[in-house]
């Protein structure tokens, strides 16, 4: 797969962070009207087919990578750094969607949580605590670089993920190598499940939804683009992954 330069990502990561309410609304009626051509998923004139997958996105936490800042990973931290979990954990749920659509930054998200007031640890120690908890699942990574490996397919995230956090797990697993663009929370400022999201993969990628296949580990999150026409698949496990890739038609 052709690598894409740093500094066409670092635009189409503007493009996305510029996105307006008004043009999101303005991009359903580009889509009503160039995507699904007035007829129901998987028809044409009223005759069921079974199109050709042509793009794949994929979530990353839970799927290609464990989850960025999980609950779980906030217990670990509580623990490890000796502070309250529930103060912590109701500064969080208030300052979490923010952070995670680029509205706050890290540091940000930090001094809302727990540098309010003084700690005895600094923020660069729980900083580095933070990106630590991520970790890679090599056997779905593998499903991922062998549909990667074909160059039949285009390959995005639509990823719930804080900027810096996003960014870090770009760099140190050199997920560059497999995806093409990054349609993530942070990015787009706006997150799954909600259909914003994955109406502007289609609109960029001005890919129509039965020609793709999205694939994340969170039930709630395939609604919104199983209603959009895409098809979708429920991850569990790579296995699993692999043989409803196949179904898909997608060499893997």
């Amino acid at each position: 797969m052709p690598a894409v330069p740093a500094g066409k990502l670092n635009s189409c990561s503007a493009l996305f962070a510029s996105v307006e309410p008004f043009e999101i609304r303005r991009s359903r009626v580009f889509l009503r009207r160039n995507v699904y051509h007035g007829y129901p998923h998987g028809t044409v004139g009223g005759t069921a087919h079974l199109a050709d997958i042509t793009t794949l996105f994929w979530d990353i936490g839970g799927v290609i990578l464990t989850n960025g800042w999980d609950r779980g990973s906030r217990r670990e931290a509580a623990t490890a750094f000796n502070f309250d979990y529930e103060e912590f954990q109701d500064r969080h749920d208030l300052s979490f969607p923010a952070f995670d659509t680029g509205h706050i930054t890290l540091n940000e998200y930090l001094e809302r949580t727990l540098f309010y007031r003084a700690r005895p640890f600094t923020r660069e120690e729980f900083t580095a605590f933070m990106f630590a908890q991520s970790k890679e699942y090599p056997e779905t990574r593998a499903v991922l670089a062998d549909a990667a490996r074909t160059g039949k397919y285009f390959i995005g995230s639509i990823n719930n993920e804080p900027f810096e956090l996003n960014q870090y797990r770009i760099e140190a697993f050199n997920l560059r190598r497999d995806f093409l663009v990054f349609f993530s929370s942070c990015y787009v400022r706006s997150r799954k499940p909600e259909e914003t999201i994955f109406r502007v993969a289609l609109e960029v990628t001005q890919r129509p939804p039965e020609q793709c296949v999205f694939i994340d580990d969170r039930p709630l999150n395939l609604e919104s683009p199983r209603r959009l026409g895409f098809n979708v698949i429920h991850h569990q496990n790579a296995g699993q992954l692999r043989s409803e890739l196949r179904k898909h038609g997608v060499e893997v």
